[in-house]
C-alpha cells in the first residue's frame, strides 16, 4: 500500500525540494473544459487547440498551476498544508504530449505564523523553463501519514462522435432509394426526412397519406418533392415496401411506426418476400463510452434460439457489415459463460464448432475465437489475467451471443447502464433493413441509415439511387 506523509513545519529545512513529472494528454484539456464549463472555441475547437496560445492559457493556467498545488499538498509540505498565495510567470507554452517536471524548493520560514515560502519551477522535456514563481503556505504542525487515495478513472466521451464519423464516411456516396415503412410518428418521419436531407437516402414514404401529412405538419416539415405511397394501414405498407424491394425499385427498407414482426412477415415470405439462402439476422452497432471502437452485437432481435447453421449465418452477416464499416479483418468473439469448452454448456460447443468452421473456410473475412466470456472478449486485462492468448480476446469488434435473450440483455445493459448509443440493421435479405427501436432518437436512425448506405455501396461496388 502506498502512503502520503507530510513534512511538519519543524521538520522542513531551507533548501529542501520535492517534485513530480507529468505528460500533457488531450484528455487533460477536455477535462478542463468539462470542469470549468469553458466552451470558448479558442479552448475547445481542435484548430485552436493546436495553437501555442491555447496551450499557454490552458496548460499553464490550469494544468501547470494544478500540478504545483499537487506537489505542495501531497509532497512538500504535504497533507494539512494551507495555500496562502501563489505568483506564477509563464515563460514557454506547453504542447500536447509535452512532459513537465514540477519542482518546489523551500526558500524561507516564518516561525511566528508557520509560513513557508517556496520557489516553484516547471521544466519541459528539453529543460526549458515553462513556469516559474513563488508560493506561500501555512505548513502543518501535526504529523500526518495515511494511505494514498486511489483516484477514480475518468473517461470522457463525446456523445454521437463515432456515429457522426459513420455519417461523414458516406459523403462521397450517392443516396440510396429507401422504402420508409409507415412513418406515422414524429421520430420515424423526422429520422427519414433528416436522412434524406443528409444525402443518406432518397426516402419513399409508404403509409396512410393523411397520417403522414398530419405528422409532417406536427413537426414542421415540408413534404414537397418527397415521394409518398398512399396505403391504408401498416400491414399494407410493409407489403408494398417488400414488393418495391423485390422489384428493385428500392434498395433499402427503413422501419417506421410498425411492429418488427409486422414488418418482417412479408420480408420472409418464401414466394413474394426478400429471403435469400442466408438466414436473416439483426446486428446492433454500439458506441460504448468506455470501449475504444464500435462494438457489433448479434443476434439480439430476430433469432431466438439459433442452431449452429443459423449461427454461422449470423457470424457471416456481422462480418460483412464490419467490412462495409471499414473494419478490414474484424475480430469475432463467440460468447458463452466460460472460456473453456464444456459439454454441459451447449454454447461452448457451438463456439468451438464455429471457430473450426472458420478454419475450414465455411466462415470467411474475420478472425474468430471462442468460447469467450464477455469480460475476456472486451477486456485485455481480464484476458491476460486468465492467461488467454488470442487475436480476439480483449479487443473484439463483434460479439456473437448464444441466443436472443443474452444478446438483448447485453445490448440493452450497455445502452441503459453504460450510456452506449445504438444503431441497428437486419441483414441476410436481398436488401438491408434499418431496424431501430421505437424509442431510438434521430441520431440512431441517421447512424443506421448511414450503415445501410455503406453496406449497399460496399456490396454493389457502385452507386445505387
Amino acid at each position: 500500500m502506498q502512503f502520503i506523509e507530510n513534512r511538519t513545519y519543524e521538520e522542513i529545512e531551507i533548501g529542501e525540494t520535492a517534485e513530480l513529472t507529468r505528460t500533457l494528454k488531450p484528455e487533460d484539456i477536455e477535462m478542463f473544459a468539462v470542469m470549468s464549463g469553458d466552451v470558448n472555441p479558442a479552448h475547445v475547437d481542435s484548430a485552436y487547440a493546436r495553437s501555442d496560445m491555447f496551450h499557454k492559457v490552458i496548460a499553464h493556467g490550469m494544468w501547470g498551476g494544478a500540478l504545483i498545488s499537487a506537489v505542495l499538498g501531497t509532497e512538500l509540505p504535504g497533507p494539512g498544508t494551507i495555500y496562502l498565495n501563489q505568483n506564477l510567470n509563464f515563460r514557454h507554452p506547453v504542447g500536447l504530449n509535452d512532459t513537465v517536471t514540477i519542482r518546489v524548493t523551500v526558500t524561507a520560514k516564518d516561525d511566528a505564523q508557520h509560513h513557508v515560502a517556496l520557489d516553484c519551477l516547471c521544466l519541459n522535456q528539453t529543460g526549458e523553463t515553462v513556469i516559474e514563481g513563488q508560493a506561500t503556505v501555512i505548513a502543518p504542525t501535526v504529523k500526518v501519514r495515511r494511505p494514498r487515495v486511489a483516484l477514480p478513472e475518468v473517461h470522457l466521451h463525446e456523445r454521437g462522435a463515432r456515429f457522426n464519423e459513420l455519417i461523414d464516411a458516406t459523403a462521397a456516396l450517392d443516396p440510396v432509394r429507401t422504402a420508409v415503412v409507415h412513418p406515422c410518428d414524429a421520430l420515424s418521419l423526422e429520422g427519414a426526412l433528416e436522412a434524406g436531407a443528409r444525402g443518406l437516402i432518397v426516402p419513399v414514404l409508404i403509409g396512410p397519406r393523411a397520417r403522414i401529412d398530419a405528422v409532417a405538419t406536427e413537426i414542421g416539415r415540408d413534404l414537397s418533392g418527397v415521394e409518398v405511397v398512399d396505403v391504408p394501414h401498416s400491414h399494407a405498407a410493409a407489403e408494398r415496401a417488400v414488393a418495391l424491394g423485390r422489384a428493385g425499385d428500392v434498395h433499402m427498407l427503413m422501419k417506421g411506426k410498425i411492429h418488427t414482426d409486422e414488418l418482417l412477415n412479408p420480408v420472409v415470405n418464401r414466394d413474394t418476400g426478400l429471403r435469400t439462402e442466408r438466414r436473416m439476422s439483426h446486428v446492433f452497432v454500439l458506441d460504448v463510452p468506455n470501449y475504444p471502437k464500435p462494438l457489433l452485437i448479434s443476434d439480439a432481435a430476430i433469432n431466438i434460439f439459433p442452431d449452429l447453421p443459423t449461427k454461422r449465418d449470423i457470424v457471416q452477416n456481422a462480418i460483412e457489415l464490419a467490412h462495409a464499416l471499414g473494419i478490414t479483418i474484424p475480430k469475432v468473439a463467440i460468447l458463452s459463460a466460460v472460456e473453456t469448452v464444456t459439454p454441459d454448456i451447449p454454447s461452448t460447443i457451438d463456439a468451438a464448432a464455429l471457430c473450426k468452421m472458420a478454419m475450414r473456410g465455411q466462415i470467411t473475412g474475420g478472425v474468430l475465437d471462442g468460447p469467450l466470456a464477455i469480460d475476456n472478449a472486451v477486456s485485455m486485462a481480464a484476458a491476460q489475467t486468465k492467461g488467454i492468448e488470442s487475436q480476439v480476446a480483449g479487443q473484439a469488434d463483434i460479439l456473437i451471443v448464444p441466443d436472443l435473450d443474452a444478446g438483448n440483455m447485453v445490448a440493452k445493459q450497455l445502452i441503459y447502464l453504460a450510456g452506449a448509443d445504438a444503431a441497428g440493421l437486419v441483414l441476410g435479405a436481398r436488401i438491408p433493413i434499418v431496424l431501430t427501436s421505437r424509442a431510438d432518437g434521430v441520431m440512431s436512425r441517421l447512424a443506421s441509415a448511414a450503415m445501410a448506405q455503406l453496406y449497399v455501396h460496399h456490396h454493389t461496388g457502385g452507386h445505387r439511387t
